[in-house]
Protein backbone atom coordinates (compact mmCIF):
# COMPACT_ATOMS: atom_id res chain seq x y z
CA UNK A 1 0.00 0.00 0.00
CA UNK A 2 1.33 3.26 -1.34
CA UNK A 3 -0.10 6.97 -0.11
CA UNK A 4 -0.06 10.06 -1.99
CA UNK A 5 -1.70 13.55 -1.88
CA UNK A 6 -3.07 15.40 -4.49
CA UNK A 7 -5.32 19.09 -4.31
CA UNK A 8 -8.29 17.41 -6.13
CA UNK A 9 -9.29 14.03 -7.33
CA UNK A 10 -11.81 13.46 -9.90
CA UNK A 11 -13.49 9.50 -9.67
CA UNK A 12 -14.75 8.66 -12.92
CA UNK A 13 -13.41 9.83 -15.75
CA UNK A 14 -16.29 10.10 -18.23
CA UNK A 15 -17.19 13.20 -20.32
CA UNK A 16 -18.43 15.03 -16.80
CA UNK A 17 -15.53 14.32 -14.70
CA UNK A 18 -12.94 14.92 -17.75
CA UNK A 19 -15.12 18.15 -18.51
CA UNK A 20 -14.03 19.20 -14.86
CA UNK A 21 -10.17 18.00 -15.49
CA UNK A 22 -10.61 20.45 -18.72
CA UNK A 23 -11.19 23.10 -16.65
CA UNK A 24 -8.94 22.84 -13.87
CA UNK A 25 -5.84 21.84 -16.02
CA UNK A 26 -6.76 25.21 -17.95
CA UNK A 27 -6.39 26.93 -14.89
CA UNK A 28 -3.27 24.84 -13.44
CA UNK A 29 -4.68 23.08 -10.53
CA UNK A 30 -3.08 20.05 -9.99
CA UNK A 31 -5.59 17.05 -9.81
CA UNK A 32 -5.81 13.64 -10.43
CA UNK A 33 -9.17 11.72 -12.83
CA UNK A 34 -9.49 8.19 -11.60
CA UNK A 35 -10.98 6.09 -14.06
CA UNK A 36 -12.40 2.40 -13.43
CA UNK A 37 -12.27 1.17 -16.67
CA UNK A 38 -10.91 3.90 -19.89
CA UNK A 39 -12.61 7.00 -20.46
CA UNK A 40 -15.94 7.11 -21.94
CA UNK A 41 -16.32 3.10 -21.92
CA UNK A 42 -19.77 3.07 -21.33
CA UNK A 43 -20.58 4.77 -25.09
CA UNK A 44 -19.09 1.85 -26.53
CA UNK A 45 -19.71 -0.93 -23.89
CA UNK A 46 -23.58 -0.32 -22.88
CA UNK A 47 -25.18 0.86 -26.19
CA UNK A 48 -27.10 -1.58 -28.02
CA UNK A 49 -26.09 -1.45 -32.06
CA UNK A 50 -28.46 0.46 -33.25
CA UNK A 51 -28.74 2.79 -30.86
CA UNK A 52 -28.57 6.59 -31.58
CA UNK A 53 -28.63 9.84 -29.69
CA UNK A 54 -31.97 11.15 -28.91
CA UNK A 55 -31.44 14.80 -28.63
CA UNK A 56 -29.77 16.75 -31.78
CA UNK A 57 -26.37 16.57 -32.85
CA UNK A 58 -25.82 19.89 -32.27
CA UNK A 59 -26.86 19.89 -28.64
CA UNK A 60 -23.11 17.70 -28.11
CA UNK A 61 -20.84 20.31 -26.57
CA UNK A 62 -17.82 19.63 -24.16
CA UNK A 63 -15.26 21.98 -22.78
CA UNK A 64 -13.59 23.47 -25.98
CA UNK A 65 -15.45 21.33 -28.50
CA UNK A 66 -18.51 21.15 -30.34
CA UNK A 67 -20.43 18.88 -32.86
CA UNK A 68 -19.12 20.59 -36.14
CA UNK A 69 -20.39 18.02 -38.87
CA UNK A 70 -23.00 18.01 -41.76
CA UNK A 71 -25.60 17.51 -39.67
CA UNK A 72 -26.62 19.40 -36.78
CA UNK A 73 -29.79 18.69 -36.29
CA UNK A 74 -28.85 15.23 -36.81
CA UNK A 75 -28.49 12.06 -34.31
CA UNK A 76 -24.71 10.38 -34.27
CA UNK A 77 -25.35 7.10 -33.43
CA UNK A 78 -22.93 4.96 -31.14
CA UNK A 79 -20.16 4.85 -33.12
CA UNK A 80 -20.29 7.84 -33.82
CA UNK A 81 -20.78 9.51 -30.65
CA UNK A 82 -17.61 6.96 -29.53
CA UNK A 83 -15.68 8.87 -32.46
CA UNK A 84 -16.75 12.27 -31.44
CA UNK A 85 -15.74 12.01 -27.81
CA UNK A 86 -12.27 10.29 -29.12
CA UNK A 87 -11.51 13.63 -30.93
CA UNK A 88 -12.45 15.54 -28.18
CA UNK A 89 -9.85 13.71 -26.05
CA UNK A 90 -7.22 14.72 -28.18
CA UNK A 91 -7.42 17.66 -27.62
CA UNK A 92 -5.94 18.11 -24.26
CA UNK A 93 -4.02 15.55 -22.07
CA UNK A 94 -5.73 15.18 -18.36
CA UNK A 95 -4.10 13.58 -15.68
CA UNK A 96 -5.63 10.24 -16.37
CA UNK A 97 -5.42 7.27 -14.25
CA UNK A 98 -7.43 4.44 -16.18
CA UNK A 99 -8.52 0.94 -14.13
CA UNK A 100 -8.51 2.20 -11.07
CA UNK A 101 -11.45 2.05 -8.85
CA UNK A 102 -11.93 4.46 -5.67
CA UNK A 103 -12.92 1.13 -3.37
CA UNK A 104 -13.49 4.22 0.01
CA UNK A 105 -13.89 7.88 0.26
CA UNK A 106 -13.89 9.10 4.02
CA UNK A 107 -13.62 12.44 5.07
CA UNK A 108 -10.46 13.30 7.15
CA UNK A 109 -10.86 14.89 10.51
CA UNK A 110 -8.20 17.54 9.67
CA UNK A 111 -9.87 17.94 6.54
CA UNK A 112 -10.33 16.95 3.37
CA UNK A 113 -10.16 13.12 2.34
CA UNK A 114 -8.55 9.75 2.31
CA UNK A 115 -9.27 7.35 -1.24
CA UNK A 116 -8.66 4.11 -0.98
CA UNK A 117 -7.74 2.82 -4.57
CA UNK A 118 -7.66 -0.43 -6.44
CA UNK A 119 -5.29 -0.80 -9.04
CA UNK A 120 -3.90 -3.88 -10.87
CA UNK A 121 -0.88 -3.60 -8.83
CA UNK A 122 -2.51 -3.74 -5.45
CA UNK A 123 -4.25 -1.08 -3.47
CA UNK A 124 -3.10 2.11 -2.67
CA UNK A 125 -4.17 5.14 -0.56
CA UNK A 126 -4.37 8.61 -1.68
CA UNK A 127 -5.79 12.18 -0.03
CA UNK A 128 -7.02 15.25 -1.29
CA UNK A 129 -8.39 18.52 -0.42
CA UNK A 130 -11.39 18.23 -2.81
CA UNK A 131 -13.58 15.32 -4.30
CA UNK A 132 -15.54 15.36 -6.99
CA UNK A 133 -17.88 12.69 -7.82
CA UNK A 134 -18.52 11.64 -11.71
CA UNK A 135 -19.51 8.30 -11.42
CA UNK A 136 -23.00 9.07 -13.08
CA UNK A 137 -26.42 9.18 -11.65
CA UNK A 138 -27.58 5.47 -11.18
CA UNK A 139 -25.16 3.01 -11.86
CA UNK A 140 -26.66 -0.25 -11.02
CA UNK A 141 -29.11 -2.04 -13.17
CA UNK A 142 -33.00 -2.51 -11.33
CA UNK A 143 -33.99 -5.95 -11.79
CA UNK A 144 -37.33 -6.93 -9.97
CA UNK A 145 -37.55 -9.38 -7.06
CA UNK A 146 -39.53 -11.99 -9.09
CA UNK A 147 -36.89 -12.32 -11.35
CA UNK A 148 -35.15 -15.10 -9.46
CA UNK A 149 -38.38 -16.96 -9.55
CA UNK A 150 -38.73 -17.26 -13.29
CA UNK A 151 -38.47 -20.10 -15.07
CA UNK A 152 -34.87 -20.75 -15.78
CA UNK A 153 -35.00 -21.44 -19.65
CA UNK A 154 -36.07 -17.61 -20.21
CA UNK A 155 -32.99 -15.67 -20.85
CA UNK A 156 -33.20 -12.34 -18.78
CA UNK A 157 -30.83 -9.54 -19.45
CA UNK A 158 -30.76 -5.87 -18.62
CA UNK A 159 -31.19 -2.92 -21.09
CA UNK A 160 -27.57 -2.43 -20.47
CA UNK A 161 -26.48 -5.69 -22.13
CA UNK A 162 -29.11 -5.72 -25.16
CA UNK A 163 -26.85 -5.57 -28.32
CA UNK A 164 -29.29 -6.82 -31.05
CA UNK A 165 -31.69 -9.16 -31.68
CA UNK A 166 -29.45 -12.30 -32.52
CA UNK A 167 -28.38 -12.29 -29.24
CA UNK A 168 -30.90 -13.65 -27.70
CA UNK A 169 -32.63 -16.88 -28.22
CA UNK A 170 -35.23 -17.53 -30.97
CA UNK A 171 -38.87 -16.45 -30.31
CA UNK A 172 -41.05 -13.09 -28.54
CA UNK A 173 -39.46 -11.40 -26.55
CA UNK A 174 -40.99 -9.58 -23.41
CA UNK A 175 -39.57 -5.56 -22.92
CA UNK A 176 -40.35 -4.45 -19.27
CA UNK A 177 -40.16 -0.38 -19.07
CA UNK A 178 -41.01 2.25 -21.88
CA UNK A 179 -38.15 4.94 -20.56
CA UNK A 180 -35.95 5.84 -23.45
CA UNK A 181 -33.77 2.42 -23.51
CA UNK A 182 -36.72 0.12 -23.33
CA UNK A 183 -39.27 2.02 -26.00
CA UNK A 184 -36.24 1.99 -28.36
CA UNK A 185 -35.43 -1.53 -27.88
CA UNK A 186 -38.69 -2.68 -28.32
CA UNK A 187 -38.13 -0.57 -31.52
CA UNK A 188 -35.31 -2.80 -32.88
CA UNK A 189 -36.32 -5.78 -32.29
CA UNK A 190 -39.91 -4.86 -33.42
CA UNK A 191 -38.06 -3.74 -36.75
CA UNK A 192 -35.83 -6.94 -36.84
CA UNK A 193 -39.62 -9.14 -37.43
CA UNK A 194 -39.16 -10.37 -33.83
CA UNK A 195 -42.77 -10.53 -31.81
CA UNK A 196 -42.25 -8.58 -28.73
CA UNK A 197 -44.43 -8.28 -25.95
CA UNK A 198 -44.31 -4.51 -23.83
CA UNK A 199 -44.99 -3.81 -20.24
CA UNK A 200 -45.83 0.04 -20.76
CA UNK A 201 -44.70 1.75 -17.57
CA UNK A 202 -45.44 5.28 -17.30
CA UNK A 203 -43.21 7.57 -18.87
CA UNK A 204 -44.24 10.27 -20.75
CA UNK A 205 -43.34 10.47 -24.87
CA UNK A 206 -42.37 13.60 -27.12
CA UNK A 207 -43.15 14.21 -31.06
CA UNK A 208 -39.50 14.29 -32.64
CA UNK A 209 -40.42 16.63 -35.11
CA UNK A 210 -43.14 19.67 -34.89
CA UNK A 211 -44.16 22.74 -37.29
CA UNK A 212 -40.93 22.26 -39.36
CA UNK A 213 -38.25 21.27 -36.45
CA UNK A 214 -36.99 18.95 -33.61
CA UNK A 215 -38.81 19.79 -30.70
CA UNK A 216 -35.86 19.94 -28.36
CA UNK A 217 -34.61 22.91 -30.47
CA UNK A 218 -38.11 24.30 -29.77
CA UNK A 219 -37.42 23.36 -26.12
CA UNK A 220 -34.15 24.52 -26.26
CA UNK A 221 -35.39 27.96 -27.63
CA UNK A 222 -38.28 28.15 -24.98
CA UNK A 223 -35.07 28.46 -22.26
CA UNK A 224 -36.50 24.93 -20.64
CA UNK A 225 -33.17 23.14 -21.02
CA UNK A 226 -31.80 26.36 -18.64
CA UNK A 227 -33.93 26.34 -16.04
CA UNK A 228 -33.11 25.65 -12.60
CA UNK A 229 -34.48 22.79 -11.44
CA UNK A 230 -36.21 24.45 -8.13
CA UNK A 231 -38.07 27.00 -10.85
CA UNK A 232 -39.00 24.08 -13.66
CA UNK A 233 -42.76 23.96 -14.03
CA UNK A 234 -44.56 20.98 -12.36
CA UNK A 235 -41.81 20.91 -9.62
CA UNK A 236 -40.24 17.70 -7.66
CA UNK A 237 -42.69 15.70 -9.15
CA UNK A 238 -42.19 16.87 -13.19
CA UNK A 239 -38.53 16.53 -12.40
CA UNK A 240 -38.52 13.04 -11.21
CA UNK A 241 -40.68 11.57 -14.06
CA UNK A 242 -38.77 9.09 -16.84
CA UNK A 243 -37.80 10.67 -19.61
CA UNK A 244 -39.84 11.32 -22.71
CA UNK A 245 -39.73 8.78 -24.87
CA UNK A 246 -38.55 9.61 -28.75
CA UNK A 247 -36.14 8.33 -31.15
CA UNK A 248 -33.29 9.53 -33.86
CA UNK A 249 -33.18 6.35 -35.35
CA UNK A 250 -32.82 6.52 -39.19
CA UNK A 251 -33.03 10.76 -39.10
CA UNK A 252 -35.51 10.62 -35.93
CA UNK A 253 -39.18 9.77 -35.90
CA UNK A 254 -41.52 9.71 -32.79
CA UNK A 255 -42.06 6.57 -31.06
CA UNK A 256 -45.59 5.62 -31.13
CA UNK A 257 -46.76 2.40 -29.04
CA UNK A 258 -50.07 2.52 -30.73
CA UNK A 259 -48.19 2.45 -34.07
CA UNK A 260 -46.78 -0.42 -32.88
CA UNK A 261 -49.69 -2.09 -31.56
CA UNK A 262 -51.82 -2.11 -35.48
CA UNK A 263 -48.80 -3.78 -36.35
CA UNK A 264 -48.27 -6.43 -34.38
CA UNK A 265 -46.64 -5.91 -31.06
CA UNK A 266 -48.53 -6.78 -27.95
CA UNK A 267 -49.13 -4.13 -25.58
CA UNK A 268 -49.50 -4.90 -21.54
CA UNK A 269 -49.89 -2.32 -18.77
CA UNK A 270 -47.33 -1.87 -15.69
CA UNK A 271 -45.81 -5.95 -14.65
CA UNK A 272 -46.31 -5.89 -10.82
CA UNK A 273 -45.60 -9.81 -10.45
CA UNK A 274 -43.97 -13.40 -11.83
CA UNK A 275 -43.39 -16.46 -10.90
CA UNK A 276 -42.25 -19.38 -13.44
CA UNK A 277 -43.66 -19.18 -16.53
CA UNK A 278 -46.51 -16.90 -15.48
CA UNK A 279 -46.59 -13.34 -15.22
CA UNK A 280 -49.22 -10.73 -13.69
CA UNK A 281 -49.82 -7.23 -14.83
CA UNK A 282 -51.49 -3.98 -14.10
CA UNK A 283 -54.59 -2.97 -15.61
CA UNK A 284 -53.09 0.54 -16.47
CA UNK A 285 -52.05 0.46 -20.13
CA UNK A 286 -55.12 2.53 -21.26
CA UNK A 287 -54.42 5.14 -18.28
CA UNK A 288 -50.51 4.72 -19.51
CA UNK A 289 -51.25 5.41 -23.17
CA UNK A 290 -53.56 8.29 -22.99
CA UNK A 291 -51.44 10.04 -20.18
CA UNK A 292 -48.12 9.87 -22.64
CA UNK A 293 -50.42 11.31 -25.55
CA UNK A 294 -51.76 14.27 -23.13
CA UNK A 295 -48.19 15.08 -22.43
CA UNK A 296 -47.19 14.69 -26.25
CA UNK A 297 -50.14 17.33 -26.95
CA UNK A 298 -49.38 19.21 -24.17
CA UNK A 299 -46.00 19.70 -25.22
CA UNK A 300 -46.85 20.61 -28.89
CA UNK A 301 -49.25 23.34 -27.24
CA UNK A 302 -46.45 25.02 -25.38
CA UNK A 303 -44.34 25.19 -28.40
CA UNK A 304 -47.41 26.51 -30.39
CA UNK A 305 -47.88 29.30 -27.36
CA UNK A 306 -44.05 30.16 -27.38
CA UNK A 307 -44.17 30.34 -31.77
CA UNK A 308 -47.39 32.91 -31.27
CA UNK A 309 -45.81 35.06 -28.77
CA UNK A 310 -42.80 35.00 -31.30
CA UNK A 311 -45.29 36.17 -33.95
CA UNK A 312 -43.45 33.19 -35.44
CA UNK A 313 -46.89 31.56 -37.34
CA UNK A 314 -46.31 32.89 -40.89
CA UNK A 315 -42.84 31.31 -40.83
CA UNK A 316 -44.26 28.16 -40.05
CA UNK A 317 -46.06 25.19 -40.99
CA UNK A 318 -49.80 25.11 -38.97
CA UNK A 319 -50.27 22.99 -35.90
CA UNK A 320 -51.44 19.99 -35.73
CA UNK A 321 -52.22 17.32 -33.02
CA UNK A 322 -51.96 13.53 -32.33
CA UNK A 323 -55.00 11.55 -32.61
CA UNK A 324 -54.85 7.82 -31.67
CA UNK A 325 -54.45 5.24 -33.80
CA UNK A 326 -55.16 2.45 -31.29
CA UNK A 327 -56.77 1.51 -28.08
CA UNK A 328 -56.97 -1.54 -26.31
CA UNK A 329 -59.82 -3.89 -26.95
CA UNK A 330 -59.49 -4.88 -22.87
CA UNK A 331 -56.17 -5.16 -20.19
CA UNK A 332 -54.72 -8.54 -20.24
CA UNK A 333 -53.47 -9.06 -16.47
CA UNK A 334 -52.22 -12.49 -16.69
CA UNK A 335 -49.46 -13.94 -19.03
CA UNK A 336 -48.12 -17.47 -19.60
CA UNK A 337 -44.96 -16.81 -21.08
CA UNK A 338 -44.69 -20.55 -22.50
CA UNK A 339 -47.59 -20.66 -23.73
CA UNK A 340 -46.63 -17.13 -25.83
CA UNK A 341 -43.33 -18.41 -27.15
CA UNK A 342 -41.81 -16.09 -24.81
CA UNK A 343 -37.97 -17.11 -24.69
CA UNK A 344 -36.21 -13.91 -23.14
CA UNK A 345 -37.13 -10.53 -21.41
CA UNK A 346 -35.29 -7.55 -21.53
CA UNK A 347 -35.77 -5.64 -17.89
CA UNK A 348 -35.60 -1.90 -19.12
CA UNK A 349 -36.86 -0.68 -15.33
CA UNK A 350 -33.67 1.84 -14.63
CA UNK A 351 -31.38 1.93 -12.46
CA UNK A 352 -30.40 2.92 -8.62
CA UNK A 353 -27.83 4.91 -6.67
CA UNK A 354 -24.75 3.42 -5.20
CA UNK A 355 -22.68 5.07 -3.10
CA UNK A 356 -22.07 2.97 -0.79
CA UNK A 357 -18.65 3.71 -1.30
CA UNK A 358 -18.57 7.00 -0.49
CA UNK A 359 -18.45 7.56 3.97
CA UNK A 360 -19.62 10.93 4.24
CA UNK A 361 -23.45 12.31 5.37
CA UNK A 362 -24.53 13.43 1.97
CA UNK A 363 -27.07 11.61 0.56
CA UNK A 364 -30.95 11.73 1.54
CA UNK A 365 -33.09 8.53 2.55
CA UNK A 366 -33.04 7.21 -0.76
CA UNK A 367 -29.01 7.38 -1.48
CA UNK A 368 -29.16 10.38 -3.54
CA UNK A 369 -26.87 13.57 -3.11
CA UNK A 370 -28.07 16.18 -1.35
CA UNK A 371 -26.07 18.88 -3.75
CA UNK A 372 -26.73 22.19 -4.95
CA UNK A 373 -25.58 22.98 -8.58
CA UNK A 374 -23.22 19.98 -7.30
CA UNK A 375 -22.08 21.37 -4.40
CA UNK A 376 -22.55 19.28 -0.68
CA UNK A 377 -22.96 20.49 3.00
CA UNK A 378 -19.22 18.08 3.42
CA UNK A 379 -16.64 20.66 2.78
CA UNK A 380 -14.93 19.91 -0.70
CA UNK A 381 -17.08 17.12 -1.82
CA UNK A 382 -18.99 17.86 -4.95
CA UNK A 383 -21.01 15.56 -7.76
CA UNK A 384 -21.22 16.05 -11.64
CA UNK A 385 -23.14 14.40 -14.39
CA UNK A 386 -26.21 13.52 -12.45
CA UNK A 387 -29.79 14.10 -14.03
CA UNK A 388 -31.10 17.65 -13.03
CA UNK A 389 -28.28 17.97 -10.67
CA UNK A 390 -28.97 21.92 -11.72
CA UNK A 391 -31.26 21.94 -14.67
CA UNK A 392 -33.43 19.45 -17.63
CA UNK A 393 -29.35 19.85 -19.62
CA UNK A 394 -27.40 18.46 -16.43
CA UNK A 395 -26.56 15.33 -17.37
CA UNK A 396 -26.46 15.60 -21.05
CA UNK A 397 -24.46 16.41 -23.52
CA UNK A 398 -25.95 20.06 -23.40
CA UNK A 399 -25.35 21.01 -19.91
CA UNK A 400 -22.09 18.98 -18.58
CA UNK A 401 -19.75 21.77 -19.70
CA UNK A 402 -21.96 23.96 -17.89
CA UNK A 403 -21.81 22.51 -14.35
CA UNK A 404 -18.15 21.18 -14.70
CA UNK A 405 -16.75 25.06 -14.93
CA UNK A 406 -19.21 25.68 -12.11
CA UNK A 407 -17.77 23.10 -9.94
CA UNK A 408 -14.27 24.10 -11.44
CA UNK A 409 -14.49 27.82 -10.56
CA UNK A 410 -15.76 26.85 -6.77
CA UNK A 411 -12.65 24.76 -6.88
CA UNK A 412 -10.29 27.14 -8.48
CA UNK A 413 -11.70 29.91 -5.95
CA UNK A 414 -10.57 27.79 -2.50
CA UNK A 415 -7.28 26.70 -4.54
CA UNK A 416 -6.44 30.58 -5.13
CA UNK A 417 -7.86 31.70 -1.66
CA UNK A 418 -5.60 28.98 0.06
CA UNK A 419 -2.53 29.97 -2.18
CA UNK A 420 -2.91 33.61 -1.06
CA UNK A 421 -3.39 32.64 2.47
CA UNK A 422 -0.05 30.30 2.59
CA UNK A 423 1.55 33.13 0.85
CA UNK A 424 0.39 35.59 3.19
CA UNK A 425 2.09 33.24 6.21
CA UNK A 426 4.98 32.98 4.64
CA UNK A 427 5.74 36.36 4.37
CA UNK A 428 4.09 37.16 7.99
CA UNK A 429 7.02 34.81 9.04
CA UNK A 430 9.37 36.02 6.79
CA UNK A 431 8.93 39.33 8.44
CA UNK A 432 9.25 38.08 11.84
CA UNK A 433 12.02 36.35 11.47
CA UNK A 434 14.04 39.34 9.95
CA UNK A 435 12.56 41.28 12.83
CA UNK A 436 14.20 38.77 15.52
CA UNK A 437 17.12 38.76 12.84
CA UNK A 438 17.74 42.21 13.46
Amino acid sequence: MTAGHVPVAVVGGGQAGLSVSWYLGRAGVEHVVLEAQTPVHAWADTRWDNFTLVTPNWHCRLPGYAYDGEDPDGFMTRDEVVQWLAGWLQTFTPPLRNHTRVSTLRPLAAGGFELTLATATGEEVLTCEHAVVATGGYPIPVLPAFAASLDGSITQIHSEQYRNADQLPEGAVLVVGTGQSGAQIAEDLHLEGRQVHLAVGSAPRVARFYRGRDCMTWLADMGLYDKAAPEYPGGKAAIEKTNHYVTGRDGGRDIDLRRFAVEGMRLYGTLSDGKDARLTFEPSLRHALDKADAVYNSILSDIDAFIEREGLGRSVPPATRYSTVWEPDAEVTELDLAAEGITSIVWAIGYRPDYRWIEASAFDGGGRPMQNRGVTEVEGLKFVGLPWMHTWGSGRFLGVDRDARYLADNIIDAHQRKSALESSALRASAHHHLAVAR
